[in-house]
């Protein structure tokens, strides 16, 4: 007998039908997904993230706040606001502080400050006292002349009676110093300034509250262009340092609410 002859297969060129199928079928899965979990409630997803927190960190006193964050945030709230309203209470009685010991001063060095010898001002940094090179030493020294004496005796008994720190900076003009004392002008503005913190610690301002600096020509208040705004930049600078600026009593925190 003639075996029969097999039938010819045929490939199927269609199958991969099949797999786009299932491949659209789970795409469109994962953005039901999605978009499922970008609707969740972010009110809730936020209680329960803060009662997790709370769980995890064992602060059973605060499971009712976090169940009501509204009320968190008014509590939080009252707490900033008083303490913003201490703050400013405290910077209020400081700025009058700095202002009575300011007119203070003026009051007393009126004479000083009309023969343009003393000036006297408030600035952020505290009450500054600008004295005349000329009027507390000798051209190229650094020693306190004796007619200075009792004008500083009279500065030292206000700031004696304060608290904060007091910065005594010396400054010069731009003509250049060398001799055997001193080799320039960092070190004349350095001496003058130790001088000063000396004669101050005599008449009764205690030692740890005391700063000297030597800023030589590098701060004037005037250009060095003529002999009188030299003579101007040639001075010693007295600071009593607002308590926010001060370096050596920094203030105390406000108490905790």
């Amino acid at each position: 007998m003639a075996r029969r002859r097999k039938r010819a297969e045929h490939d199927n060129h269609e199958r991969w039908l099949i797999s786009y199928a299932d491949f659209v079928t789970l795409l469109f899965a994962f953005f039901v997904v999605m978009y499922a979990i970008s609707s969740v409630n972010e009110g809730k997803y936020k209680t329960f993230s803060d009662s997790l927190n709370v769980a995890f960190s064992q602060q059973p006193d605060a499971v009712s706040i976090a169940i009501v964050p509204n009320q968190e945030e008014q509590r939080l709230k009252v707490l900033v606001d008083k303490r913003t309203a201490r703050l400013v209470e405290q910077q209020r009685k400081v700025q009058e502080q700095m202002k009575e010991v300011h007119d203070s001063l003026r009051q007393m060095m009126a004479p000083q400050i009309a023969q343009g010898q003393i000036g006297i001002y408030q600035t952020k940094r505290g009450v500054v006292v600008d004295i005349s090179a000329s009027t507390l030493f000798k051209e190229g020294e650094a020693a306190v002349q004796p007619g200075a004496q009792g004008v500083l005796q009279q500065l030292a008994r206000v700031l004696s009676q304060k608290d904060q720190s007091v910065e005594v900076e010396g400054h010069t003009d731009d003509v250049p110093i060398k001799n055997a004392q001193f080799p320039s002008n960092w070190e004349l503005s350095s001496g003058r300034a130790s001088s000063m913190v000396k004669t101050l610690i005599s008449y009764g301002v205690p030692e740890s509250r005391l700063v000297a600096v030597g800023m030589a020509a590098n701060q004037p208040v005037v250009p060095n262009d003529t002999p009188e705004h030299r003579a101007q930049n040639r001075r010693v600078s007295i600071t009593l340092v607002s308590p926010e600026f001060d370096r050596l009593n920094p203030p105390a925190p406000p108490p905790p609410p």
